[in-house]
């Protein structure tokens, strides 16, 4: 074979690719999603796993939005969502909160809170940024910081601190390449409640160091026997946080898909721009549902029964896995307990599922939520008491054959 006849075969030859980009590739796969494939082929279930109200959206915001489809209200609204919508919502965050944003320009409707998250990453991170995580957390917080080609820098909290993540803490992960500090509280997964003079210490930190902070306060209406404090809200934060919340959890609108972005005008630009791009418009028949929400009177009905529900099975399920020995700090918000298992030798992994293959109860690993998660798992208080009650005498049978 001649060397020009080598060369040209080597020309010929197909040049294989990844088919996928290397940010997806380094996405870990969400931790959550394996255990409810495992129990969607599982009869008689009962779940402690999934993470939304069990409540139905209340009667008078669905009308509003099958009002809304019959009247014909199908086209898209402004990119930024419904002036009348951001209006209110704006109203909404002053009357609860005393922070103020511009309808006009300081409030994007999103799809979701989970949308708002992402656009905030890409809009404000560059390749090789940094964002500080405190874990354990939602699972799509280290993800979007990926997705915008980042890098997350993930920081435990325990269970000592009440899983609060301290100045200190943050203040040790930072480095010449921090651009932003991610925070979730309400918490998901863990139930804590920042206080408000650990989130002082956390500002002025922030400000020191000239970090932008995206704060997901999603559960912020979902609070027991504390005040939720909204961390723009705090003394010179407003200009270098962006807020993000939504209408999913206080209303019971998860399906519904609707949240909102709010910061500085010139940041909410770039968000603006993105959400153009690859949304066009949040739902229109979602967002009159959410004008509903924030003017009729039935819906803080709602809500206040909601919580003190809530609230009543939280006290339960906490006593329950405390009296069997797993042990389980106090929640003070969202709807999520998260006892430790360590007492049994299991791993959350092996924990959860032979929990849910010898007692048909759904759990979530606490390893799925990363740094500080090993050693818990999730038992979301949703599912309804009697079934709640059902599930602790199961669990206090398994934990029984397992320690």
């Amino acid at each position: 074979m001649t060397v020009q006849t080598a060369q040209s075969r080597l020309r010929q030859r197909p040049v294989v690719r990844e088919r996928l980009s290397g940010r997806v590739r380094e996405t870990p796969p969400s931790g959550i999603r394996r255990f409810f494939d495992i129990l969607a082929t599982m009869p008689d279930v009962i779940s402690l796993g999934i993470g939304e109200p069990d409540y139905a959206t209340p009667d008078h915001i669905i009308e509003a939005g099958v009002d809304s489809l019959q009247a014909g209200y199908t086209s898209y609204t402004s990119n930024s969502g419904m002036v009348e919508l951001r209006r209110l919502a704006s109203d909404y965050l002053v009357d609860l909160y005393g922070v103020r944003y511009d309808p006009e320009h300081e409030i994007l409707i999103t799809v979701g809170v989970s949308e708002a998250l992402h656009l905030a990453a890409l809009a404000t991170v560059d390749p090789g940024d940094e964002v500080i995580v405190p874990q354990p957390c939602f699972v799509a917080y280290a993800a979007s910081v990926l997705f915008a080609d980042g890098v997350p820098v993930t920081i435990p909290t325990y269970v000592e601190h009440d899983f609060q993540v301290t100045a200190e803490q943050i203040e040790a992960a930072i480095t010449p390449r921090t651009r932003a500090l991610l925070l979730g509280y309400p918490n998901n997964p863990t139930g804590a409640v920042m206080n408000r003079e650990r989130l002082l210490e956390i500002a002025d930190v922030a400000e020191r160091h000239d970090l932008l902070v995206f704060s997901d306060e999603i559960y912020d209406r979902l609070v027991y026997g504390v005040e939720h404090t909204c961390f723009p809200a705090l003394p010179r934060m407003r200009e270098r946080t962006l807020l993000l919340g939504g209408f999913s959890k206080a209303f019971a609108m998860t399906g519904w898909r609707l949240g909102f972005a709010c910061g500085p005008a010139d940041i909410m630009q770039g968000l603006r721009k993105i959400h153009q791009y690859i949304i066009m418009s949040a739902p229109t028949p979602a967002q009159h549902a959410a004008i509903s929400a924030l003017t009729d009177p039935r819906s803080e009905e709602s809500v206040a029964t909601m919580v003190g529900e809530y609230d009543r099975r939280r006290r339960v399920i906490v006593d329950g896995l405390n009296d069997m020995g797993l042990d389980c700090f106090e929640p003070r918000g969202a709807f999520y307990a998260f006892p430790s298992v360590e007492r049994t030798g299991l791993s959350s992994e092996a924990f959860s599922e032979k929990l849910l293959r010898e007692e048909q109860v759904a759990v979530v690993p606490g390893s799925a939520f990363g740094a500080g998660g090993e050693g818990f798992v999730r038992c979301a208080y949703t599912a309804s008491m009697d079934d709640i009650e059902e599930a602790l005498r199961r669990l206090e049978r398994f934990v029984g054959r397992h320690t």
